[in-house]
C-alpha cells in the first residue's frame, strides 16, 4: 500500500541515528541549497568594472605617455631656471617676466648656435661636392697601385649612375621627405608643449607649491618644501655643472681645432662642449664625428689627431673633471650616476638618461636626512688593511719561518708552549 501524505513524515522521522529529518523537497526535484547566493551577482559586476577601469585607464596610460614625458621634461628645465629665476624675482621683477628674460636669453643663444652650425655645415657640404672628384681621384688611384687594377672616374661615375642601388636610394629618399616633414613639425609641437609647461612650472612656482601644501598637514608640508628646495639645488647645479665641463671642452678642442687649422673652429668647439655633455651616452660621439670631418676635408691625419684627442680628453673628463666638479654640485658616487644614467635609459630613453642623474641626487640627499648614522670604528679594515698589519702575509711568515733558527724566539703570532720538532720529555 502506498504511503499517504499523513504518513509519510512519519516515515521521515523514523532514523535509527535520531538525527533531524531533512526537509520535504521540492515538487521539482531541485535542492534548495543550490540556491545562487545574493552577493554573487554583485561581485560579478564589481569585478567586470574594475577590470573595464583598469583596461581604460592602461589605455589612457598609454595614450598620455608622450605628454607625461613632456610635463617631466618641463618640471626639470623649470627646477634649472628656478635659481635665477629667484634671484631675479628678488630684486623686485616679476616672476612671469623673470621667466620670460631667461627662456628668451636660452632662445637667442640656441638660435645663434643653429644658426652658425647651419652655415657651417652647408659650407663644408658644398665643399665636399666640389672636392669630390678629386677624392674619387684619390681612392681610384689607391685602388689601381695595390690591387693592380685600371679604373677609370668615369667609368665609376657611369656605373654608380646605372646602378639599382642608387635608382632605389632615390625613390626612398623622395618617399621619405614626407615623414622627415611630419617627424619635424612633430618635434617643434613637442618643443613648443616642453616650453610651454616649463614657463608656467616657473613663474607659478609658489603657487603651485601653496596648492601642493593646501591639500598636505602641517609636517607633510614641511617635508614637501624641503624636498623641492633640494631638487631645485640638484637640478641647478647639476645643469651648471654641466654648463662648466661643456665650457671647458669646448675650449680644449677649439684650441686643438685652430692649432690644426681647421675652419670653423669657433664654432665646432661649441659644438663639441654642448653636444657632449647635454647628450647622454652617445654624445660624445656625435661630438667628435663632426670636427674629425672638417678636418678630414683639410688633411686625412688632421682627422686622426681629432680622434686622439676626443679619446685622451674623455678619459680625462671621466676620470679628473668631471669628479670634482659633480662632488661640489651634484654630491653623487661616479658608479652610482653611471649606473643611474643607465636605469634612466632603459625607462624612458635619452630622455630618462638626461634627468637621472638629478633625480638620483635629489632622492639621495632628501632620503640622507632620514637615514641614522654612526661613528665608523676605529679598525683597520675599514682602511684597506689587515687586522695583522704589515708583514702578516704569507710569503712573508714562510720567509722568516725558513730563516728562523732554534734558539730564536717564537714569532708573534705563534702561540708560546713546547718547541717545534715534537714535546720535550721529562726526565
Amino acid at each position: 500500500m502506498a504511503p499517504t501524505d499523513e504518513t509519510e513524515p512519519q516515515a521521515w522521522h523514523a532514523s535509527p541515528f535520531g538525527t533531524t529529518p531533512p526537509d520535504r523537497l521540492p515538487a521539482d526535484g531541485a535542492a534548495s541549497g543550490a540556491r545562487m547566493p545574493r552577493w554573487l551577482p554583485r561581485a560579478v559586476v564589481l569585478v567586470l568594472a574594475l577590470y573595464a577601469a583598469f583596461q581604460l585607464g592602461t589605455w589612457a596610460f598609454h595614450q598620455l605617455t608622450g605628454l607625461l614625458i613632456n610635463i617631466l621634461i618641463a618640471f626639470f628645465l623649470a627646477l634649472a631656471i628656478e635659481p635665477a629665476v629667484s634671484w631675479m624675482a628678488a630684486r623686485g621683477m616679476r616672476r612671469g617676466l623673470a621667466t620670460a628674460l631667461v627662456f628668451l636669453a636660452v632662445m637667442i643663444a640656441a638660435a645663434g648656435f643653429v644658426t652658425l652650425l647651419g652655415s657651417m655645415l652647408a659650407g663644408q657640404i658644398i665643399k665636399i661636392v666640389e672636392d669630390f672628384p678629386n677624392y674619387l681621384d684619390s681612392v681610384i688611384n689607391w685602388v689601381n697601385a695595390h690591387f693592380h687594377t685600371h679604373l677609370k672616374r668615369v667609368d665609376v661615375q657611369k656605373g654608380l649612375l646605372r646602378s639599382d642601388w642608387l635608382r632605389n636610394y632615390v625613390q626612398h629618399s623622395a618617399t621619405g621627405v614626407l615623414d622627415v616633414s611630419a617627424q619635424v613639425l612633430g618635434g617643434l609641437f613637442q618643443l613648443l608643449t616642453i616650453t610651454l609647461f616649463s614657463f608656467y612650472f616657473a613663474a607659478d612656482g609658489p603657487r603651485l607649491r601653496r596648492t601642493i601644501c593646501s591639500v598636505l598637514p602641517p609636517a607633510r608640508q614641511a617635508e614637501v618644501l624641503r624636498a623641492w628646495e633640494i631638487a631645485v639645488d640638484k637640478t641647478g647645479g647639476y645643469l651648471y655643472s654641466r654648463g662648466l665641463m661643456a665650457l671647458i671642452s669646448g675650449i680644449a678642442h677649439y684650441i686643438l681645432l685652430q692649432i690644426l687649422g681647421v675652419p670653423y673652429a669657433p664654432v665646432l668647439g661649441v659644438w663639441v662642449g654642448l653636444v657632449s655633455q647635454f647628450i647622454p651616452t652617445i654624445g660624445t660621439y656625435l661630438a667628435g664625428a663632426l670636427p674629425m670631418l672638417v678636418a678630414f676635408t683639410v688633411d686625412p691625419w688632421y682627422a686622426l689627431w681629432v680622434l686622439v684627442f676626443v679619446v685622451v680628453y674623455q678619459q680625462f673628463e671621466n676620470y679628473v673633471l668631471q669628479p670634482k666638479l659633480t662632488a661640489k654640485t651634484v654630491d653623487i658616487h661616479p658608479a652610482v650616476a653611471f649606473g643611474s644614467v643607465i636605469a634612466g635609459t632603459a625607462l624612458l630613453g635619452a630622455v630618462g638618461a638626461l634627468i637621472a642623474i638629478p633625480a638620483v641626487a635629489t632622492l639621495q640627499a632628501f632620503l640622507g636626512a632620514y637615514v641614522k648614522r654612526y661613528a665608523v670604528t676605529d679598525d683597520p679594515r675599514v682602511h684597506g688593511h689587515r687586522r695583522g698589519g704589515p708583514g702578516t702575509g704569507l710569503l712573508t711568515r714562510a720567509r722568516r719561518l725558513w730563516e728562523r733558527r732554534p734558539e730564536d724566539p717564537p714569532l708573534e703570532d705563534e702561540p708560546e708552549g713546547e718547541p717545534e720538532g715534537g714535546s720535550s720529555r721529562r726526565g
